[in-house]
């Protein structure tokens, strides 16, 4: 029901904003404070509930893993991961002392430390490199040469010091060079006494091996006669201590002389490579 005197001013009112230059009286709803925006029953903004799309988490359920247990569970699992835990660092502590340098841990309890690391962990070398060589050893020749004058000896002559200078300054040093010369002196005193008397199968082997190194060192040199004998030595000097150390070592070199030794065909590298030029037909023959 509507009433007249409601109508008429509201008319009046339209009428007021049309004669006013087109303008409402009331500005635009957008325009209005909150509180006019308001319609009657609506709940504010501040105090709307919004509805979770996704369900809530149980409270009952208080985690995941140990915290998800029991109370003695619990206790058990930390009982087990600390037993864990103390057996890992005991075998860590163990090997590290078996493959450590000697101290006084090793001294003292070093029966307790082979027992457990015996037979199941054991370790073969050595922390750190500790007894490193400290010592320089350099093999010399010298051969006896026959030509139209008789008989004369040559002159020791290093054979390490000129692989040494194949090495030194090369960024891609031959491996002859760094390698044949060294293993091959160390085969032959690994498998002679100190009488130079092999002790073994391999002393033959390691003689044969030397001389043939010395050889092929010496053909690259023109004598003016014929290499009949060589001998070769070993002059081996300790590494003087650093200025800091109190530690007294004599750096003079100890050498180690060889017999002469008579040169045979087998020793002469032209012999070496026809053999190994031979070698295929022989096989070839079989």
């Amino acid at each position: 029901m509507v009433i007249d005197g409601e109508r008429g001013g509201m008319d009046s009112d339209h009428d007021r904003s049309s004669a006013g230059g087109g303008k409402d009286a009331w500005p635009r709803a957008s325009n209005r404070p909150a509180e006019a925006r308001n319609t009657p029953g609506a709940i504010p903004a501040d105090q709307a509930v919004t509805t979770p799309s996704s369900p809530m988490p149980d409270p009952s359920v208080t985690g995941r893993g140990i915290a998800g247990l029991s109370t003695p569970y619990q206790v058990v699992a930390a009982l087990a991961l600390s037993l864990i835990g103390l057996l890992a660092c005991t075998q860590v502590a163990m090997v590290f002392l078996h493959v450590a340098p000697s101290n006084t841990l090793t001294k003292e309890h070093g029966k307790t430390i082979d027992r457990w690391i015996y037979p199941e962990f054991e370790q073969n070398w050595k922390l750190f490199a500790p007894n490193p060589l400290q010592q320089n050893v350099a093999v010399h020749v010298r051969a006896e040469v026959a030509d139209a004058d008789g008989r004369r000896t040559t002159r020791w002559m290093n054979l390490t010091h000129e692989d040494a200078e194949g090495i030194r300054g090369n960024l891609f040093p031959s491996h002859v060079d760094q390698n044949e010369l060294r293993r091959g002196w160390d085969f032959y005193v690994n498998s002679h006494d100190s009488e130079n008397r092999p002790n073994g199968l391999r002393g033959d082997l390691s003689e044969r091996y030397v001389r043939r190194i010395a050889m092929l060192r010496l053909s690259e040199r023109d004598y003016g006669g014929t290499i009949e004998r060589i001998q070769l030595r070993s002059a081996t000097s300790s590494i003087a201590p650093p200025p800091w150390s109190t530690e007294k070592i004599s750096t003079r070199p100890v050498h180690r002389v060889l017999p002469w030794w008579t040169v045979t065909p087998d020793d002469l590298p032209e012999h070496a490579a026809e053999q190994r030029r031979d070698a295929p037909r022989a096989e070839a023959n079989q």
